[in-house]
């Protein structure tokens, strides 16, 4: 329906009286269809059926038997890099959260989904435009003809079905989406930095113990080799001496080579050039370990806040709005347009009353056959929104698993710590007496040589396992969502 306003006063009564009522209608609460209503965030959508979760951890009995713990304070998982105690790691891990280009990557994200947010705003309001035109033409004999025109024109859609407030409140989600995947990208970094740096920092100590045997099976080949040329030992020994001393010297080169590749790595996370990360390995430091029971404190449903599952939940809202986006396009549309413009045969009459021109057009639109199609586009986002639903059920039952996966490492490892300290202490001893007889010549040289091997490998074991469980603790903490909190990402 098309009403030229300009040719009488009751058309355009009447349709000045339509543009009052489609505004009046825009304009009722409750009246239009997709009302999308956004939750707060850390509150799981209502299509969203909440698992329970469980009192506490499976394995907490048996890594915190006879501890007392306590509740940490708000940014004990927030921080919890810096519960290591160690500063050189929080300058990691901080430098990476600046410069790191996968957070610099999702903040641009964010930008894209804040504009994409406004080009759906936009779209609420009248698009207003200018347009100027000259137009010369001659038909036949005839004289020629001019006609100059410049004028303003406007139109609106009232969106009386929701339609247009379904795709705000769908983008409003992909927005907050993208700030909480700005977060867990974050949280990702960090993680990675604190698994390098304590990779690092391993493969130190693991060095050091193969450069301290190193130099006690070259004090055990000098002596074997005075005791050779005394007459009281074979060749035999001497070349068991020399290759155990160069199975072990050609452990450093490997070990230096790693330990290089992890430094670069850590300037790499840092958006550093790897260069930058020769100061690290100058500075010698031991594995960074945290409080035993800082991870236990947070209980089951701190999972929640884990950034990735707030993602999940504003997918599930997204689709949810757009569900009842693609329900209200099924409904009539209302528009409203108008212009206002000077149309003249010179440019000089432009400025005459006579050249005003105005027009106001309403019109009404639906769709009287399509085949079906509306009706399954609705089906098809029902279904997309039922693949969010168990999106974010999936999510969730992944975090569990994975907290559960930490905490059996958690334990695993650390009872495998307490044995190979007493291991090695034990190994150690052996490794001193056997030489110390050995070079009295009460033992033979092969005892030595297991010794000083036995050495050798629970040293390097012990280390192994020192630096696996501080990675625990660091996945541990990535699994219970640690790395941010809430209000970094509620930011307009």
């Amino acid at each position: 329906m098309t009403l030229p306003l300009r040719k009488t006063r009751f058309a355009g009564a009447a349709g000045w009286a339509l543009g009052g009522l489609a505004l009046a209608l825009a304009l009722v609460p409750g009246w239009a269809r997709a009302q999308t209503a956004m939750a707060k965030p850390g509150d799981a959508p209502a299509v969203v059926t909440p698992l329970e979760l469980p009192q506490q951890w499976s394995q907490a009995p048996a890594i915190a038997a006879g501890r007392t713990r306590t509740a940490p304070g708000p940014t004990g998982l927030a921080l919890w890099w810096r519960g290591f105690g160690d500063r050189e790691l929080v300058a990691q891990v901080e430098q990476a959260l600046q410069a790191g280009t996968s957070v610099r990557s999702a903040r641009a994200a964010v930008e894209q989904a804040r504009a994409l947010r406004d080009v759906a705003q936009a779209g609420r309001w009248p698009e207003v435009g200018a347009s100027a035109s000259v137009q010369r033409g001659r038909s036949g004999d005839a004289a020629v003809g001019n006609s100059w025109r410049a004028g303003l024109d406007a139109a609106w859609d009232p969106d009386l079905a929701g339609r247009q407030r379904a795709s705000i409140s769908a983008s409003e989600a992909e927005l907050q989406a993208a700030r909480y995947d700005l977060e867990q990208a974050r949280v990702d970094l960090a993680a990675e930095v604190a698994l390098s740096y304590i990779e690092l920092r391993g493969l130190q100590a693991r060095l050091a113990i193969a450069r301290a045997n190193l130099a006690a099976q070259e004090d055990t080949l000098q002596i074997t080799d005075w005791r050779v040329q005394a007459g009281l030992a074979s060749s035999l020994d001497l070349e068991q001496a020399r290759a155990a001393a160069e199975q072990t010297r050609a452990q450093i080169p490997a070990l230096r080579a790693s330990l290089s590749k992890t430094a670069h790595a850590l300037a790499l996370l840092g958006g550093q050039v790897p260069a930058a990360s020769q100061p690290l390995l100058e500075t010698v430091r031991p594995v960074p370990l945290p409080p035993a029971d800082l991870a236990l404190s947070f209980p089951a449903d701190t999972l929640r806040q884990r950034a990735d599952l707030r993602v999940a939940e504003q997918r599930v809202l997204a689709a949810l709005a757009r569900v009842e986006q693609a329900d209200a396009a099924r409904w009539p549309s209302f528009q409203l347009a108008g212009s206002l413009g000077l149309a003249a045969a010179r440019p000089a009459d432009l400025f005459e009353l006579s050249s005003l021109t105005r027009s106001l057009l309403a019109g009404l639109s639906a769709s009287l056959f399509d085949g079906g199609a509306a009706r399954a586009q609705v089906r098809a986002q029902q279904a997309a929104l039922e693949q969010s639903r168990l999106g974010y059920e999936t999510a969730l039952l992944a975090a569990l698993q994975q907290v559960e996966d930490g905490l059996a490492a958690l334990a695993g490892d650390r009872e495998r710590l307490l044995r190979l300290q007493a291991a090695a202490e034990a190994a150690a001893n052996a490794e001193l007496l056997a030489r110390q007889r050995y070079a009295s010549g009460l033992i033979d040289f092969r005892t030595v040589l297991d010794t000083q091997r036995t050495l050798l490998s629970a040293q390097s074991e012990l280390e192994t396992t020192r630096a696996a469980l501080s990675a625990d603790h660091v996945r541990l903490y990535l699994a219970l969502g640690g790395g941010w909190t809430p209000d970094a990402a509620s930011h307009p």
